[in-house]
């Protein structure tokens, strides 16, 4: 179970690697403050992205064991302004404040950063309430990967899912095997979209690779499909027989 948990928060500093570099396509400079696991994880996928990363952390192991990995690295106590300065995090367009479990360091953090007017900053929260702080704070993105995590493993864990990505403003992205409703005809014949609220994206076949669906897609008994829509929806979607 640790080692499945472990590479979920893996993926889970992937996916914001992906979304970070997405939408930064200039100056491809960024510093990770915080060298734990979600921390490392995200400073390396964007090393691998061909991204400039400064990492920072307290801890001398951590910093040595990302010497040889990461673009830069510091051994510093970011709590203080001068330190930050001293460091130029000010001068990267942005900054991910990945400290684990020290709620007041990840606040102190976040707010040197703001002082110092860094334009994009990233906050790591430990619960819902930290994250409230964060952003009250003014940091401009605040994930909560642990809680996330949480809410995906139970979503797997209870359902018929495969994968379950959960968006802002209730809308979900789930990977599923294919309930008997929308099965045997085309999908604009199914209507799953009118009558059940969710489009059906993407479809596998066994031994083939994912394909878009289209209205004509037939999808067939035990093919695995990509459904998105409001979370209740596809959660009810994926509970037909």
């Amino acid at each position: 179970m640790n080692t499945y948990l472990h590479s979920l928060r893996r993926r889970r500093g992937k996916r914001l690697a992906h979304t970070y570099a997405q939408q930064h396509t200039g100056d491809q400079r960024v510093a990770v403050i915080g060298l734990g696991r979600f921390g490392s994880s995200l400073a390396g996928e964007l090393m691998r992205r061909g991204w400039e990363v400064l990492g920072v952390d307290e801890d001398e192991r951590l910093v040595q064991r990302h010497s040889e990995t990461l673009t830069h690295v510091a051994v510093a106590d970011c709590t203080d302004i001068e330190v930050l300065r001293q460091l130029g995090v000010h001068e990267f367009p942005s900054v991910v404040v990945a400290i684990g479990t020290d709620i007041e360091a990840s606040i102190l953090v976040t707010s040197n950063l703001l002082d110092d007017s860094v334009p994009n900053i990233w906050a790591k929260a430990i619960s819902r309430q930290h994250g409230k702080i964060l952003e009250r704070l003014g940091a401009h993105h605040v994930v909560l990967p642990e809680h996330e995590m949480g809410e995906r493993v139970a979503h797997l864990v209870t359902g018929r899912m495969l994968d379950f990505i959960e968006f802002d403003d209730d809308y979900a992205l789930v990977k599923t095997v294919a309930p008997e409703v929308a099965t045997g005809v085309p999908l604009g014949v199914s209507a799953v979209r009118t009558k059940h609220g969710v489009t059906v994206v993407g479809i596998k076949r066994p031994g083939q690779d994912f394909t878009h669906a289209t209205a004509e897609t037939v999808v067939a008994p035990g093919d695995v499909i990509i459904v998105t829509g409001r979370t209740e929806a596809v959660e009810a979607f994926t509970e037909l027989s």
